[in-house]
């Protein structure tokens, strides 16, 4: 990438308002001139818009006038990434700042299959408030450790009541809302794989998704006798855990119903929103089968508002947001950080999903912007690969006028990693794209690292249709280049060692994968025409790979999930070893 020594992260000319903060304000005057930094003199003034805040800094004052304390807690932020810029100096001039949304969060996928430790989250509610993001869910499937359903939990390391009041309060003290999210129709697989809630699903006996995969019984039958008992009993054990007056039931894709009973969806929302246990709490509902039949959209009850979502930099935003504005529907958009099911990223992707939504969200009138960050497959995705989305998207969600063009690199050395080498940035942001170094490409999902979870698959063929050996090979340049700058990066933050281990284990694990695919495309695309010699040495390779994912992850994470994830890894190792992969591993193809 470069041989050359680079500036300390995060000096830029800032006569003209390009100074690198995260995220960019509305309006910045700086001057050369600088002063020590000082605590400001804070005033609020109620005239000014919730969250604003206005910086007038001089040789003699530093003076933080605000709209509320939340402006001034947001104020005093850009203050920290001012003197962090300046070698803890302050430029001499006038900051004046206002949010595009009054709600701007991050959704964490806690249930596939990566449960945070304490001091994770906490790590990463600092880094949120301190970009001015003012939201988090954790998404729950099975993973709060409800009284009556030990069972469902034993083997997840739970959050427990008294962890999650702990979060609150730590939240709260950052001007961060933790609202809960418990999904309430589909994705209850975790529950319906047990006997005892067995009979409360629509198809017992699985079925087969819209992508062709087969599945676990995955989505409650709303016709169910005790369906409806279950979710009231979860939500009156969750909900008195938080302060937030919100509440996020899901709903989201529930593939078994039938399109001829989509009435009870709808009622479903009704029964959920006609709770006495949510009677003074916003209630959040995904918008996907909303989006697909806007005839629903009549019936939505008030009080309920829709989560508009969509993953890829193609995703009609503004067709969606104009329909649920036009109903009437009180709605966020929901984009993604585009980095599950590709162990490196698709930052492009990323941030044309998260400008659309922005873009999209202001012209109709959102209320919110939720960035979600998934797990599907075992959430092979180190953490680090995910920060480049949660960076940009609290950049376009404060204002996406402003920050749509945002140096992200240069902020995430700057703001994320504080890397004065400004090495580190750069790495995540290549690496997130050299999956467009290759023909195939899918939505959701880099092709890169397909045969991964399917190595089933035959590589060149199907969803990886049109790749060939020189395009691995250019893959495999950008891998070694940012290996090279990876050496060369110097991140101060605490865990700036584990981060770079964490990359780089990511880094290794794609160079496998086109080792991979470059042999199997030598034969026939099937692992069995691959040698077995040169099988065995890839499994020897991946041994060492689970052996460091089993490290790495006991550093961020708790023990439950965790052989639920290496055995995706593990899975391939065994067909490395036999040259037979299991033909109906992870239920593809039906």
């Amino acid at each position: 990438m470069s041989d050359g020594s680079a500036p300390r992260a995060g000096r830029r000319n800032s006569h003209d308002g390009g100074v690198n903060l995260l995220p960019r304000p509305r309006a910045v005057r700086l001057d050369d001139a600088t002063v020590g930094a000082r605590p400001p003199a804070v005033r609020i003034d109620p005239t000014l818009p919730p969250e604003a805040y206005r910086l007038a800094i001089s040789e003699s004052s530093v003076d933080l006038v605000a709209g509320d304390e939340s402006g001034a807690f947001y104020g005093a932020a850009t203050l920290d990434q001012l003197a962090r810029l300046h070698d803890g100096r302050l430029p001499c001039g006038e900051v004046e700042d206002a949010p595009a949304f009054p709600v701007r969060g991050v959704m964490l996928d806690v249930s596939r299959d990566r449960v945070p430790s304490i001091e994770t989250l906490e790590a990463l509610i600092e880094r949120f408030a301190a970009w001015k993001l003012n939201h988090l869910e954790l998404y729950v499937e099975h993973t709060f450790a409800y009284a009556d359903h030990g069972e469902v939990h034993a083997e997840a390391s739970p959050f427990t009541p008294e962890e999650i009041r702990h979060l609150d309060a730590f939240c709260r003290a950052r001007h961060v809302e933790l609202a809960p999210n418990q999904n309430c129709l589909g994705h209850m697989n975790r529950w319906l794989a047990h006997d005892r809630y067995r009979r409360l699903a629509l198809e017992p006996d699985g079925f087969v998704d819209p992508y062709g995969i087969r599945r676990s019984p995955m989505t409650l039958d709303p016709a169910a006798p005790g369906a409806f008992d279950l979710v009231r009993s979860l939500l009156t054990e969750l909900l008195p855990v938080f302060t937030s007056r919100r509440v996020h039931v899901g709903l989201d894709e529930p593939w078994e119903l039938p399109a001829e009973r989509l009435e009870e969806y709808v009622a479903w929302i009704q029964r959920l929103r006609a709770l006495p246990e949510l009677a003074d709490r916003e209630m959040l509902v995904w918008g996907d089968v909303v989006a697909g039949h806007p005839d629903l959209l009549p019936d939505v009850p008030a009080g309920v508002t829709v989560v508009e979502w969509g993953y890829e930099d193609w995703w009609p935003f503004r067709e969606h947001a104009a329909a649920l504005a036009g109903a009437g529907v009180p709605f966020w958009v929901a984009p993604g950080t585009s980095s599950w099911l590709t162990v490196l990223g698709r930052v492009t992707n990323m941030r044309g999903s998260c400008l659309r939504a922005a873009e999209a969200g202001v012209q109709h009138g959102a209320a919110g912007f939720l960035v979600t960050d998934w797990g599907d497959q075992g959430h092979l995705q180190q953490w680090p690969v995910s920060e480049p989305g949660f960076a940009y998207a609290s950049a376009v969600a404060w204002d996406p006028e402003v920050n749509g063009d945002l140096d992200l690199a240069a902020a995430l050395d700057a703001h994320a990693f504080d890397d004065p080498a400004g090495r580190l940035g750069r790495v995540l942001t290549a690496l997130g794209d050299v999956h467009r170094l290759v023909t195939p490409q899918f939505p959701n999902l880099s092709t890169l690292v397909f045969h991964l979870y399917f190595p089933q698959s035959v590589v060149g063929r199907g969803l990886t249709k049109g790749l060939r050996a020189e395009e691995l090979g250019a893959v495999e340049a950008a891998l070694a280049a940012a290996r090279d700058d990876l050496d060369a990066a110097r991140p101060r933050r605490a865990d700036g060692a584990t981060v770079i281990e964490e990359v780089r284990w990511s880094v290794d694990l794609v160079d496998l994968l086109c080792r991979d695919a470059r042999a199997r495309l030598g034969g026939d695309g099937t692992l069995a025409s691959v040698p077995r010699g040169e099988r065995e040495e890839m499994a020897g390779v991946l041994a060492g790979l689970v052996e460091r994912y089993r490290e790495r992850w006991s550093v961020r994470n708790r023990p439950g999930g965790l052989a639920d994830s290496v055995a995706w890894l593990e899975n391939l190792r065994a067909a490395y070893l036999t040259g037979s992969p299991d033909p109906t591993w992870g239920g593809w193809p039906a």
